[in-house]
């Protein structure tokens, strides 16, 4: 199942519930729309509605769903997006309402996008692993046809049973493979990370929310050429580059994948091998677009996928990045009572403060040396696939 960006983009549709009253609905929606326009799509009306909770057959009430339905006569649109991760049942009851147009929720939307991007072996294997294992919670809806095969009272037979047996036993056989073959990719990197974990050069990972500007930041430090570009989830690939910090001083400094709001679970554990960098780092570069509205809950929402992957205790260092798109702020380095670094404020687009960057890098690194002794304390384990 692995899903392209088409050339000739298709037209959609964007449903987006605020529910419960969220304040950051109008950042959301936005967010949806970028989204959808990196995944390839042109995008026809953006549909909103409020809601204190999602309806349990369709997600969203019964008098928005014909207003969707006739919004469908008449645009006839290719895909309907919703921008929230709705259930098998929800997704399987919206396609039979509106008469064959595309249902793509918010995680499919994200695993469109990964799978259009990605490039190196490992992460074609891993976001195929994110797929199949998706994939296997939305079989209900693609034997809807076989539903007519039913016989008895209370029973099923028939083929359509078998059909969907057949497929959840090829799907959990693909997942196993795609597995097994992620972990020896794993496994050949392992002689290269432990070298590296001996050679006592401290590593150093850039995180933070898509389209924060870390690969941007990366290149401006390293002077390497990692594609950058203004839109989500530019890049996918985690590269490793040195960097020198003074004449006597370098680190090996790595450029992760971005985060998003409500990142699939099924593609973070996919995507584990790609993220081992960040585990295994001495320090994070926590970069955060300070001209964000939304960047103190952009900031939790990064480190509640760190936390996911075991790497919320790893030191950090935030980044506030784009300093040149608000006025009256000035590159500088925000300490703690301990004179510890804490923040820094740059511009990578315009190369403002990195030097005060690489200053504060250094005086970290210096800092938990002296007070958690983290480089004796590094313990190398290999990513288990479970």
């Amino acid at each position: 199942m692995s899903t392209k960006i088409n050339s000739q983009p298709q037209l959609a549709i964007i449903v987006a519930v605020n529910i419960n009253n969220n304040h950051d609905f109008d950042e959301d929606v936005a967010e949806a729309i970028s989204l959808t326009e990196s995944a390839g799509y042109n995008v026809l009306q953006v549909i909103t509605m409020n809601r204190p909770k999602p309806d349990p057959t369709f997600f969203v009430g019964k008098g928005k769903l014909d207003e969707i339905k006739t919004l469908c006569e008449s645009l006839k649109p290719d895909v309907l997006i919703v921008n929230h991760n709705i259930l098998a049942v929800q997704e399987r009851n919206l396609d039979t309402s509106l008469g064959g147009v595309r249902i793509v929720d918010r995680t499919q939307l994200i695993l469109e996008i990964f799978a259009s991007r990605v490039s190196s072996n490992e992460g074609i294997l891993q976001i195929e692993l994110a797929q199949q294992s998706y994939l296997a919670t939305r079989l209900v809806r693609r034997w809807t046809h076989l539903e007519r095969q039913r016989g008895g009272i209370g029973l099923r037979s028939g083929s359509g049973e078998k059909q969907i047996e057949l497929d959840k036993r090829q799907i959990s056989d693909k997942v196993a493979l795609l597995k097994k073959r992620l972990a020896e990719v794993v496994k050949q990197r392992e002689t290269q990370r432990k070298s590296r974990l001996k050679s006592g050069i401290n590593s150093v990972s850039i995180v933070g929310y898509t389209n924060a500007g870390k690969s941007t930041l990366f290149n401006a430090l390293t002077k390497a050429a990692v594609y950058a570009e203004n839109r989500l989830f530019a890049t996918l690939q985690t590269t490793t580059r040195k960097l020198f910090l003074s004449p006597e001083n370098e680190i090996i400094l790595s450029d992760t994948v971005g985060f998003i709001r409500e990142l699939p679970t099924k593609l973070v554990a996919a995507f584990r091998a790609t993220l081992e960098e960040t585990l295994y780092a001495n320090m994070l570069l926590h970069v955060v677009d300070v001209s964000s509205t939304v960047k103190d809950r952009q900031i939790e929402d990064v480190n509640q996928v760190l936390t996911e992957i075991d790497a919320d205790t790893i030191p950090q260092l935030i980044v506030y990045n784009k300093i040149d798109l608000v006025a009256g702020i000035e590159p500088h380095i925000v300490y703690d009572q301990d004179s510890k670094p804490v923040a820094v404020y740059v511009s990578a687009t315009l190369n403002l403060g990195l030097d005060l960057l690489r200053q504060a890098i250094t005086e970290q690194l210096i800092w938990i040396a002296q007070n958690k002794n983290i480089m004796q304390d590094l313990v190398y384990e290999p990513w288990k696939f479970k």
